[in-house]
């Protein structure tokens, strides 16, 4: 399997929560691929660099060392968002644009998305876990 995780998970870590820790390791050891969404990946970096958190920015490079990127390097995962997008919309149940691409990154490759944000639930056939449940 391939997982996906959410900025909130990549936080999850960087603050050290054991559970989350052991899950990647667990994961990882059974021979899964666990990658950050590019999305993510500039959520949590501006973030520590706004407030000058070096040490936070030192562990977060070692762990997208580990774990690798997934990228928006794809048509594909465009047509998907925009798929989202119009769906979310004609419901009325839109959500943000940068959950939107993470959640059509995830989807068009059929991946597991990991997150603790319950706006990827209003998204129909989006594979969804919570690892901080």
């Amino acid at each position: 399997m391939i997982y996906v995780i959410d900025t909130n998970i990549i936080t999850a870590v960087l603050k050290g929560k054991e559970k989350v820790k052991r899950k990647i390791q667990g994961l990882i050891f059974e021979g899964n691929k666990i990658f950050i969404n590019c999305i993510s990946y500039y959520e949590i970096k501006r973030g520590l660099l706004a407030v000058k958190a070096k040490s936070q920015l030192k562990r977060f490079e070692k762990l997208c060392e580990k774990l690798g990127l997934i990228l928006l390097d794809n048509p594909v995962i465009f047509d998907e968002a925009s798929e989202i997008y119009a769906d979310l919309k004609q419901k009325g149940k839109l959500i943000n644009d940068a959950d939107i691409l993470i959640a059509a990154i995830t989807k068009s490759n059929n991946h597991i998305l990991v997150s603790d944000d319950t706006d990827f639930e209003r998204i129909e056939g989006l594979k969804i876990e919570n690892w901080l449940k």
